[in-house]
C-alpha cells in the first residue's frame, strides 16, 4: 500500500481520478514520476490560469526568494504588498473606474467568502442570504451553507442556516419569467422570507455545471437587488483573472457588484492568495475583527504582482482567451451533434460538456487520462465534463487537447 493510501486521509479526491505520482510541471502539461506527460485541462481547478511554472512569475519569485525578503508578515506593511497593491490598483481598478477597498481575508476563496458573508450582515444588520441552485461557494460553514451541494453540505454535521436558495438562471429551461419567485417573496410581507442582507452568485457556476448566467440575467439580479436594498456579492474565484475573457467575469453584464471574491489565479503561480473587493463605503470593520496568520504571504504578492503586469497591462490574454473559447466551443458543438443527449456549456475558457447518460461523463475523463488529458466532472450528477486549460495554452496544446477530448467521447459514446 502506498504511504497516500495508508497515511493520508479518506478524503482526498483529485487523486483518485489520475491514480500517478505527478513531479514536475511546465505550461500547460504535468510530468508523472516515470516522465510521461500530461495535457492539463484542469488548471489547479482554476488556480494556474498562466500555467505551471510560468517562467515571468518563476523568475520574480527566485530572485525575491534569493535576495531573503520577507515571506510571511501577517497583516504588516511590506513592500511586496505595496507593490501588489499599486498594481492591482493601477491595472486593475482604475481602468474599470471600481471603487473598491481591497481586504486581505486569508489564503483561500472560502476565506473571501466568508469575509463578504459576515461584512454583509455586519453593514446591514440583517442575518440571511440568499444563494442559488448548484451553487458552490466552498467549505467553510458559511460558505457551504450558501453551497448547493448536498454531500458537501452535509459534511458540516450541523444545520446550515441564515440561507435561502433561489433559482439560478436557466433553472427551469426559460419557462418563467427571471426571478419570477423571488421578486414574488420579496414583494410578499407574508411570504416568509427574511430581509435578505446580500446575494451571492457565480456568473458561471464550475463546480455546479459549467452553468453560465446570460448576461442580462446578470444585469436584472443586480438591478433586483438595487431596488432592494440588498447587496450584491459576486464569487468570482474561479471565474475571475480572466477565466471567462475580461479580468472580472461580471464586465460583460455591464454591473458593479458591492462585494467581489477572488483567489485562486490572483496569485499568479498557484500560490495561496485571496482578495475580498469591498465598496469603499462598506469597509466598516474594526480593527482586527476579521483576522488570520496567512494574511500576508508575500510570495504569492511577488508572483501576483508580476502577472498583472505581464498579462493585464493590455488586451492581449483576454482577446486570446476568447477567441480559444470560441475554438473550444465550435469543437464541442460539432463532437455533440454526433453524441445524443449531449451538449455544450460555458463561456471563454471556462467550457463543459453535459451528458444525459448516467455515468458517461464519468467514462469520458477517464478515457481522456488515459490517452495522457487531464479533465474533470463537475455538476449536481458528475454529468458534465469540464475543459479549463490554463490561459496561456497554446494553440498547438489546445488542438491536442480537444483532439484527445474528441478521441475520448467516440470511445465512451460511440455514434
Amino acid at each position: 500500500m502506498s504511504i497516500f493510501a495508508s497515511l493520508e486521509s479518506e478524503v482526498r479526491s483529485y487523486c483518485r481520478s489520475w491514480p500517478v505520482v505527478f513531479d514536475r510541471a511546465v505550461g500547460a502539461h504535468l510530468y508523472d514520476e516515470d516522465g510521461r506527460a500530461y495535457l492539463d485541462f484542469f488548471a489547479g481547478a482554476g488556480a494556474l490560469n498562466y500555467g505551471h511554472n510560468n517562467p515571468v512569475l518563476k523568475k520574480a519569485l527566485v530572485e525575491y526568494l534569493a535576495e531573503d525578503r520577507i515571506t510571511h508578515s501577517l497583516d504588516m506593511h511590506t513592500a511586496a504588498k505595496r507593490d501588489f497593491l499599486e498594481t492591482f490598483d493601477e491595472v486593475v481598478l482604475q481602468p474599470r473606474e471600481l471603487d473598491y477597498k481591497v481586504q486581505f481575508p486569508g489564503p483561500t476563496g472560502t476565506n473571501s467568502v466568508e469575509a463578504a458573508l459576515k461584512l454583509a450582515r455586519k453593514v446591514t444588520g440583517r442575518e440571511s442570504v440568499v444563494n442559488f441552485t448548484n451553487a458552490f461557494h466552498g467549505m467553510t460553514l458559511g460558505a457551504l451553507s450558501v453551497t448547493g451541494d448536498s454531500m458537501k453540505r452535509g459534511g458540516a454535521g450541523i444545520p446550515l442556516v441564515h440561507a435561502t436558495p433561489m433559482p439560478y438562471d436557466n433553472y427551469f429551461d426559460g419557462q418563467y419569467p427571471d426571478f419570477l419567485y423571488f421578486e414574488r417573496l420579496l414583494g410578499d410581507a407574508s411570504s416568509g422570507l427574511n430581509a435578505p442582507a446580500a446575494v451571492i452568485v457565480e456568473t458561471v457556476q464550475g463546480e455546479g455545471g459549467i452553468n453560465a448566467a446570460r448576461f442580462e440575467w446578470l444585469a436584472g439580479l443586480a438591478a433586483l437587488c438595487r431596488e432592494h436594498g440588498i447587496l450584491l456579492i459576486v464569487d468570482d474565484v474561479q471565474m475571475g483573472c480572466g477565466r471567462t475573457g475580461p479580468f472580472f467575469s461580471f464586465e460583460g453584464a455591464g454591473i458593479v457588484p458591492d462585494i467581489v471574491c477572488l483567489s485562486k489565479s490572483i496569485g499568479g503561480y498557484g500560490l495561496p492568495m485571496a482578495l475580498t473587493l469591498v465598496r469603499r463605503d462598506l469597509d466598516v470593520w474594526e480593527p482586527g475583527e476579521h483576522n488570520g496568520t496567512f494574511r500576508g504571504h508575500n510570495p504569492a504578492f511577488v508572483t501576483a504582482t508580476a502577472a498583472l503586469r505581464a498579462y493585464w497591462t493590455d488586451d492581449r490574454l483576454e482577446k486570446s482567451t476568447l477567441a480559444k473559447g470560441e475554438q473550444v466551443e465550435r469543437v464541442l458543438q460539432e463532437v455533440c451533434a454526433t453524441v445524443p443527449g449531449s451538449r455544450a456549456k460555458g463561456r471563454g475558457l471556462a467550457r463543459g460538456m453535459a451528458f444525459e447518460q448516467a455515468g458517461l461523463a464519468g467514462r469520458v475523463a477517464g478515457a481522456a487520462f488515459r490517452r495522457g488529458l487531464l479533465v474533470e466532472t463537475s455538476g449536481p450528477e458528475d454529468e458534465v465534463v469540464k475543459l479549463m486549460p490554463p490561459l496561456t495554452v497554446t494553440d498547438d496544446e489546445l488542438d491536442q487537447g480537444l483532439a484527445l477530448f474528441t478521441e475520448s467521447v467516440r470511445e465512451c459514446a460511440p455514434a
